[in-house]
Parts: structure tokens; sequence; C-alpha cells
């Protein structure tokens, strides 16, 4: 179309006052205007001209009136946490214009004098806090969309909770209008009463040395709800390093265990699928998504392979951690290949593997310093021989 049906048009607290000339002349040709309640009354709309989103949100009576000259209102910048990627997920391009306005991420980086590239920003408002456990660190800067006016209270009790007491948190209200109000306390001592919209910047320059979660591989075994089943911090390196995990790749975790393998894989950047037979663990695994946020990326289900493996993402990489049989092998599909064995079974399976496909076959012996008496000695853990293909 030449002349698109359809205006995506970002506003700002200040309301019309803040639109450019371009987005004001697209809300004024706008025969319909579609916004969330507060994004209506900014703009000075009622019913029947202006309409409200459904909830559950949906795209649907939006749709209906393709070829109308329609607007749709979103705050700031469309297609950072706003409606326009979804629209643009639909909607050819040709048919609809986006008219962006400044973000509350940008807002707050300018109030605050922060680079922005520097930043990590996340939408909290539709995801857990744990989403931040991989960014939390000394001297790490990170902004917040938050859910509603009690969140930063929230948000300040789990900082608490995981040892960020000293966190610097910054509550931003309303910016960009005549509300507009900026705060500050440490998440230990939070106790400000807040009005939607808000965001939260969070400093963590005065954080002890040490404090979040380390980059790379192998984080501690004691970070992961587990009974004991769980691949070994320095084996869990080892496994990964093999993996190879990419940015956006699935990843098949038969034998999850803990999922330990799964969500340093997604802390990495994947998606992954962890295949468990016990219910037990499906519930420890489940716990750790929760507890790293992952419950976007990550996923389990209960049941044994192959059979469980029916209808499941094509995989990029697969890690078998128990029970490897030559029958599983053979009914995997193409992808990158790391099984580990503890038993001489596995073992003689993987050796034979080695002898027929290549790869690399690699045995890990470990051995740890423990009380011996007064002194002290080196107890060794359980051999791995670890096959990678290819």
């Amino acid at each position: 179309m030449a002349d698109p049906w359809l205006s995506i048009i970002g506003i700002q607290e200040d309301g019309p006052a803040g639109l450019s000339p371009a987005s004001r002349e697209a809300l004024d040709r706008a025969e319909i205007v579609f916004g969330a309640p507060r994004h209506l009354e900014l703009a000075g709309l009622a019913a029947p001209r202006g309409k409200t989103w459904p909830v559950p949100f949906d795209l649907g009576p939006l749709l209906a009136l393709r070829g109308q000259k329609v607007a749709a209102l979103v705050s700031g910048d469309p297609f950072w946490h706003g409606a326009g990627g979804s629209i643009a997920a639909v909607l050819p391009h040709s048919e609809w214009r986006a008219f962006p306005a400044p973000g509350t991420f940008s807002l707050a980086a300018a109030r605050l004098g922060w680079r922005l590239e520097d930043v990590t920003c996340l939408g909290l408002h539709a995801a857990p806090f744990a989403r931040l456990r991989p960014v939390m660190a000394r001297g790490t800067r990170t902004i917040c969309l938050m859910r509603d006016a009690s969140a930063p209270a929230a948000l300040a009790e789990w900082l608490v909770a995981q040892g960020f007491g000293q966190m610097r948190m910054v509550v931003l209200e309303a910016l960009g209008g005549p509300r507009e109000r900026i705060r500050e306390a440490r998440a230990q001592e939070f106790a400000l009463d807040c009005v939607a919209p808000v965001a939260v910047a969070l400093d963590g320059a005065d954080l002890p040395p040490g404090a979040g979660l380390p980059r790379g591989f192998g984080l501690p075994d004691e970070v992961f709800a587990h009974d004991g089943q769980i691949t070994r911090r320095a084996v869990r390196a080892t496994t990964l390093a093999a993996l190879a995990p990419r940015s956006g790749e699935m990843l098949w975790d038969i034998g999850g265990g803990s999922g330990s393998i799964s969500v340093e894989w997604c802390l990495n950047g994947g998606r992954a699928v962890t295949i468990e037979p016990r219910a037990d663990r499906i519930a420890n695994i489940a716990a750790n998504i929760d507890a790293f946020g992952l419950a976007e990326q990550m996923r389990t289900i209960h049941g044994a392979a192959p059979t469980a493996l029916a209808g499941l993402p094509p995989p990029d990489a697969i890690f078998v951690g128990g029970g490897a049989s030559a029958a599983l092998i053979d009914a995997l599909p193409p992808a990158r290949l790391v099984v580990n064995a503890v038993t001489l079974e596995t073992e003689a399976l993987l050796i034979d593997l080695h002898a027929a496909r290549g790869g690399y076959l690699t045995r890990v012996a470990l051995q740890e310093a423990t009380p011996l008496g007064r002194m002290r000695g080196w107890t060794p853990a359980r051999n791995v021989t670890q096959w990678s293909w290819p």
C-alpha cells in the first residue's frame, strides 16, 4: 500500500504535546485509535473513536478494521517491549507505519546520565525478578520496567534475599510528564511509595567483590536444586565446552537430573528441553528454571527417551547424561552430540561409537582434597568417559 492503513504511534507522559508533527498528523487522520486506557486518556480520546485493547491482549479487533484509517497508541518506542513487534509479526510492512518516541529506557538513561549501550535493559513487567540473576554483579547497571506501583518494593525484597541489599535502586515514575518523580534508596532500606507507570534503575557499584553469578561454564553445585544427581561442576564445564552453546540454539538434555546442563546452556543464550523420567527430579528441574528466570528458554518433559523425543523442536546439540544405549544413539537426529558415561557398560558403548564414527573420546578423572585423620588426602570421584561427535 502506498498509504498504510495502520499507524503505530509512540506516546509519552506529556500526551499530544510531546508528539512530533508527523505523529500528530497520523493520530488526527485515524478514524479509530486503539490503546491502553492510560494511553487513550493521555491523548484525550474516548469511545467510540478510542478503543481499549482487549484483556488478555488480542490483535483481532484491530485486524478486523483492516483497510480503514486506524492508529495504535503504545508507550514510547513501539518495538522495545511494545506492541509494535506483535503487530509487525502478523502484518506486511507495507500495511503499517511506525512513529516511535523515546522509550522509558532512553528517558531513564537521560535522567541518570548513563550510557545506554553499557546498560542491561529488562522488561520485568512481564517476567520474573530471577531474570536479573545472570546480570547482577558489582559495577553493573540495569534499567527494569516494572509491572505496577507495588513491584519496586517486591523487587527490593527479592534483591535482599539474593544478597544484594547494598544495591542502589533509583525509582523513576511517569517519566517525561508533569508527574515525573525520581527517588533512590538502598534495597535493604527501601520504603518508598510509588505510582505507576514506574521503572527502576539498579546500580551495582557498591556491591562487594564476587557478588552475583560468575560468567562462563561450571557454576557451583550449591546454586542448583538437586538430590545429588547432578553433573558436577568440573565435569559440567567440560561437557558444556564440548557442547559449544551458541545464542538461540536448541539443546536436548536427555536424562536431565537437576537440569544443570540445560540451565548453563540457557544462561549462555540458548534454549533447552530437558527430558527426565523421575517425577521428583522434574520438580528440581522446575525449581531451577524458576530460580534462574528461564521459563521462556527452558522447559522440562517427564518421560524417557527416545519415546519422549517425539514432536520436539529440532536440536542443534544433544547431551545424554544417563541411560545411553545403542538404540537411543541410533534414534537421535543429526546434531552435535555429547554423551557422558560412568558405568563400564556405557563406557564400552562409547569406545565402540568412537571407533565406528570418530569424534573425540575423553576420560575425566577428578580428585578432591578431604580430611584424612588429622591431615588431608585425595578422594577420587567416579571417572567420567565422554564421547563428543562430530
